[in-house]
């Protein structure tokens, strides 16, 4: 997955690397490119949670896209990380598709025992990150609060630093990241 407007960028770069190791350890890949699929990240009432029905029809696009999750047995969703979050179109597509019924709200996890890494840049250099704590409050969010929330146990959060000034080793590192996830 992959949550950029730039096809140009450092993060669409990652994502075609990624497509590239998963392709190469036998894993077929459905690349599901937000931006370039038109996605829309708002959220209507017709995809809104219905507390009361945990079985509610939500639209035609979020079942589609439901469709491919579950359809995944890992799922790497590459993605800048802006203002310490994912871009607008990245949690949009999190609060409509990720709904409940579906990612949330069964005894069982629809998305129990699939795998996960969250593949972020970050312009911060990694001593900066890290001394200023964002390392721990953004893998809290994405790995707690989202991945294991809805089942998902096997879940990692990857930060390529200094992204704005990303050099061939800094984007390899997230090449080395997806290889160790795999194991």
């Amino acid at each position: 997955m992959v949550g950029h407007p730039r096809t140009d960028s450092l993060t669409a770069e990652l994502a075609r690397q990624a497509q590239v190791r998963l392709e190469s350890s036998g894993f077929t890949v459905d690349v599901l490119d937000l931006y370039r699929e038109g996605f829309d990240p708002r959220l209507g009432p017709e995809d809104e949670p219905d507390w009361a029905d945990r079985d509610k029809a939500y639209s035609a696009e979020v079942h589609a896209h439901m469709r491919r999750v579950e359809a995944a047995e890992v799922m790497v969703i590459v993605f800048p990380l802006w203002w310490f979050g994912p871009p607008a179109i990245l949690k949009g597509w999190i609060d409509r598709v990720w709904n409940h019924g579906f990612a949330y709200g069964r005894s069982r996890p629809r998305l129990a025992g699939k795998r996960m890494l969250w593949l972020t840049a970050v312009s911060y250099t990694e001593a900066d990150f890290t001394s200023l704590g964002w390392d721990r409050t953004v893998t809290h969010v994405l790995r707690t609060g989202i991945s294991e929330y809805c089942g998902i146990t096997d879940a990692a959060v990857h930060f390529v630093h200094d992204s704005l000034n990303a050099d061939e080793p800094t984007v390899n590192s997230a090449g080395e990241a997806l290889t160790k996830f795999l194991g």
